[in-house]
């Protein structure tokens, strides 16, 4: 007797979605992702204007999306947000911070504020979703916005490595201890992606060389590439995927 089998639906329709640092970027982008495939996203940032810009685009596209002004190394901010908003089917944890030098340079300052963000405040707002999902007895998708350099390293930026491999063994962590509630934790790891943050690096001919050098396709990503990513992370497409990492990274970890 032959099986009938129903691929998973990618389709997000009315679950609402925490977007850390969602005013542009990688947060934007995949709002954008999530409020196309039916979600409900909550594009949060330290700036009013433009995550309220953020959102007002994806309202004017006739999706629903919302704003909040959010510090996340507030810890008891987040919580009120999260008891507030949500609880939210899906996260986004994407809010982050690079101080790149070299290892013998890098200060202590710099140290404290990557990792306060990277590591401590993704942990808290990762907590605080969880919560909400658990208290409502809801499934949830957590997706942390790690890096391919939460996999290797990379010149003069030891810091910055540090806090993204710390994010992979949290995810991993947590995926075990939230599976029986049916929340999943991942981490999506992209490559260097064409954006504000990335640009002044990216306009130093001999760093680009090296990062285009790296990657198998020749060039730098484009932040369409890692929204579909975003999406299957999130839907029911990965239902039976968690402690994982999706590489986004044009092969740089399979050389």
């Amino acid at each position: 007797m032959t099986a009938h089998l129903t691929t998973p639906s990618f389709r997000l329709d009315g679950r609402k979605a925490l977007v850390t640092g969602g005013g542009r970027g990688i947060g934007l982008a995949a709002a954008t992702a999530l409020a196309e495939a039916g979600a409900i996203p909550l594009l949060a940032a330290r700036t009013e204007s433009e995550v309220a810009a953020a959102s007002q685009a994806l309202k004017d596209r006739g999706f629903k999306a919302g704003s909040a002004v959010l510090d996340v190394t507030d810890r008891r901010a987040v919580e009120r947000l999260v008891d507030e908003e949500g609880p939210f089917q899906i996260l986004v944890n994407n809010a982050g911070l690079a101080r790149h030098a070299p290892f013998v340079d890098a200060t202590e300052d710099e140290y404290d504020a990557v990792m306060d963000i990277n590591v401590k405040a993704a942990f808290f707002v990762a907590q605080a979703v969880s919560w909400g999902l658990m208290g409502s007895e809801l499934p949830g998708s957590i997706i942390n916005i790690s890096s391919q350099m939460g996999h290797v390293g990379g010149p003069k930026r030891a810091v910055y490595c540090a806090s993204k491999h710390a994010i992979e063994g949290m995810t991993k962590a947590a995926a075990w201890e939230l599976g029986p509630f049916n929340i999943r934790v991942n981490t999506l790891c992209p490559t260097f992606i064409e954006t504000e943050l990335t640009a002044p690096f990216l306009k130093d001919p001999e760093f680009r060389d090296f990062v285009e050098s790296k990657i198998a396709f020749g060039r730098v990503g484009q932040l369409e590439e890692i929204m579909g990513s975003i999406v299957f992370l999130a839907s029911d497409a990965s239902s039976l995927i968690t402690g994982s990492s999706l590489m986004v990274d044009g092969g740089w970890t399979a050389a």
